[in-house]
């Protein structure tokens, strides 16, 4: 089977979760013997392959093309959705003018006016971009998912969301797991380097320092208190006013780290006595997936599909409620290891049951 991979043109120039999980699907496909290639073009030509795999939903202005693209060809569409909006923080948690302004838009509107400034601001103008300014988010993503044959979404949750936005009856669809690669996430085999060892029993968050992922209100959480709160990831893009805020804010008890090789990153997991991510929606989050295998108790947002993943192992908190996140913390702080949390995660997430998953749903569109 011949397969190609299409996503956004910014996939690898800003690399996010929907990176990692087109990157790793690929290697553990071609695991079972899947001929993957990878293409952030709009119109490329896909005659030789079986089928085209689009990523990401939420990307709209790419994603029409790949899909209509594949269809002038003749060939069945799988669709990752990675599906969710962050309505909420729009208009809760962004702060400015934006969030007065979005405060009288419906959802797809936020997302139109955001598409915009991806256009325009952050120079991401194509044809695709044009057309669905054009032609509307709502439009553009309904078009999408009207010529998708099979949707691969990470959660049963997220793809209940996919079915009541865009009315969709009886869909196929798989749900395919968010993972983690077991083999470097081993807390047995991992060894911490002594220049880490500061952050023992410190509160971890890995992601990037923006917005949506509501860092601010985590160090303000932990302001006062003897945690040592230590932020993993370099400031998203167009957020670095928010990356300044969160620095100027922080105590002498909160570290940054901006760049670390992704194989030291377990050490740090194994280091943490908890790991945060309390954004305003997650579907369900990388690092909090990669946190629990390794060990570490987690305080997660419940908005989103967080739930479906860790279910009552985990500690969920209110993003933009203080209070809420640091009742969380103090319980993940003081909980006894995570063990039942690592087995659920190895005996449902991991890259090679993502991978199992994906291939069935290929063999039910291609024949």
């Amino acid at each position: 089977m011949r397969v190609l991979f299409q996503s956004r043109k910014t996939l690898f120039d800003a690399p996010g979760g929907d990176t990692i999980q087109l990157l790793k699907t690929k290697k553990y496909l071609e695991k079972l013997g899947v001929e993957v290639h990878v293409s952030t073009e709009l119109t490329p030509d896909v005659s030789t392959f079986d089928l085209v795999h689009v990523f990401n939903l939420m990307r709209a202005q790419e994603s029409l093309l790949q899909v209509k693209n594949a269809k002038e060809y003749g060939k069945p569409v799988a669709l990752s959705t990675i599906y969710g909006l962050y309505t909420d923080f729009e208009k809760r948690g962004r702060g400015g003018i934006a969030s007065k302004l979005f405060k009288y838009l419906g959802p797809f509107q936020i997302e139109y006016v955001k598409t915009f400034a991806r256009t325009f601001i952050g120079k991401e103008l194509h044809m695709g971009s044009i057309s669905t300014l054009l032609r509307g988010i709502y439009s553009t993503m309904k078009e999408i998912v009207d010529n998708t044959d099979i949707f691969l979404p990470n959660s049963e949750s997220e793809m209940s969301r996919v079915i009541s936005d865009f009315n969709i009856i009886n869909p196929l669809y798989q749900v395919i797991p968010n993972a983690v690669d077991v083999n470097l996430f081993d807390p047995n085999k991992v060894e911490v380097d002594s220049q880490f060892q500061k952050y023992k029993d410190c509160i971890l968050s890995v992601a990037r320092i923006e917005g949506r992922k509501c860092q601010l209100d985590l160090v303000k959480a932990v302001e006062g208190t003897n945690y040592k709160l230590v932020l993993l990831g370099k400031p998203g893009a167009n957020n670095l006013g928010y990356y300044n805020r969160v620095r100027e804010l922080a105590s002498e008890n909160v570290h940054f780290i901006d760049h670390l090789e992704h194989d030291k990153l377990p050490q740090f997991y194994k280091l943490a006595k908890v790991h945060a991510l309390i954004s305003w929606m997650e579907t369900p989050g990388l690092s909090s997936i990669e946190a629990g295998v390794m060990g570490t108790n987690i305080v997660v947002t419940p908005n989103g599909d967080t739930y479906d993943y860790f279910q009552d192992y985990a500690y969920y908190c209110d993003p933009g409620n203080i209070s809420s996140i640091r009742r969380a913390l103090d319980q993940a702080f003081n909980a006894p290891l995570p063990l039942k949390l690592r087995e659920r995660i190895l005996d449902n997430y991991t890259w090679e049951k993502a991978a199992e998953a994906t291939y069935k749903a290929y063999r039910k569109i291609v024949l």
